[in-house]
C-alpha cells in the first residue's frame, strides 16, 4: 500500500520522520483512523499542524503512510511464514501460531492494526476502508495460492475448497484480533488456531495400488 509522500517543506529542524511515522503509526493502531485526532497527532510526534501537513499531507495520507510502515515492520509476515512450511496445513498453523504472539505482544497496542483501525467508518473515510480492505484481500490471496499449492502437492485433498478455506482461516484471524483487543490471553488466543485447525480437511489417503505395493516389496 504506497501513498504520494509530499515534498518535505516545512518541517522543523531535527524532524524524524521514521520517529513521527512510528508515533502515528502507534495512535492510530490504538484509537484507529477517526477516533485518532490532527491534536493528538501532532502532541504525540511534537510539531504543529502546518508542518504535520508539510511532511506527510493530509490526516489520511499520513494513515496511509502509516499502514505501510505497519506492514513493512511485521505486520503482514503470511509470505515469510508459510513460505518454506513443508505442507500447507503447517503453513497455515504458522500463521494462526504467530498471530496469537503478535496480537499479544505488550510492547505494541493489542490486535492488528489493519483489521482494527477502520472496521466501521463514514463516508469521508471510505478510501482508508477499501485499501485496508484491499490489503486483507491480499493476504488472504496469498494463503488460497498456499492451499491451492498443497493440492498440487498432494497433501490437501482434491476436494478441499482453496478459496472457503483461505476465507475461514482468515476470518479466524480477524476474531483473534478482536478477541486480543478485548484482553484475551495468548494462551487463549492458542487455544483458538488450535481449534480452528481441527476444521482442516483430512489429508488425502494414499491409493491402495501404491500401499500394496510397498508392502508387497518389503516382503521379498
Amino acid at each position: 500500500m504506497k501513498s504520494n509522500e509530499p515534498k518535505a517543506r516545512g518541517r522543523p529542524r531535527g524532524f524524524d520522520r521514521d520517529a513521527a511515522l512510528d508515533q502515528a503509526m502507534r495512535l492510530f493502531w490504538e484509537h484507529g483512523y477517526e477516533a485518532t485526532s490532527v491534536a493528538q497527532l501532532t502532541a504525540a510526534i511534537g510539531v504543529s499542524a502546518p508542518s504535520l501537513y508539510a511532511a506527510f499531507g493530509d490526516k489520511e495520507a499520513l494513515f496511509l503512510q502509516a499502514v505501510d510502515r505497519y506492514v513493512a515492520r511485521g505486520g503482514d509476515q503470511t509470505e515469510a511464514l508459510m513460505g518454506d512450511a513443508k505442507t500447507a496445513r503447517e503453513a497455515v498453523a504458522r500463521v494462526l501460531a504467530e498471530a496469537a504472539v503478535r496480537l499479544t505482544d505488550p510492547r505494541f497496542p493489542r490486535g492488528c492494526m489493519v483489521v482494527l483501525s477502520a472496521v466501521s467508518v463514514s463516508e469521508e473515510a471510505a478510501r482508508v476502508q477499501a485499501e485496508l480492505a484491499r490489503c486483507r484481500g491480499s493476504w488472504e490471496e496469498r494463503m488460497k495460492a498456499r492451499i491451492e499449492r498443497g493440492i498440487a502437492e498432494e497433501d490437501v485433498p482434491n476436494t478441499a475448497n482453496p478459496a472457503a478455506l483461505a476465507s475461514f482461516y482468515m476470518a479466524v484471524l480477524q476474531g483473534m484480533s478482536l478477541q486480543a483487543k478485548d484482553g484475551a490471553s495468548r494462551e487463549r488466543l492458542h487455544e483458538i488456531g488450535d481449534a480452528a485447525l481441527l476444521a482442516w480437511p483430512a489429508p488425502p489417503r494414499r491409493k491402495k495400488g501404491r500401499e500394496s505395493g510397498r508392502r508387497n516389496t518389503s516382503t521379498r
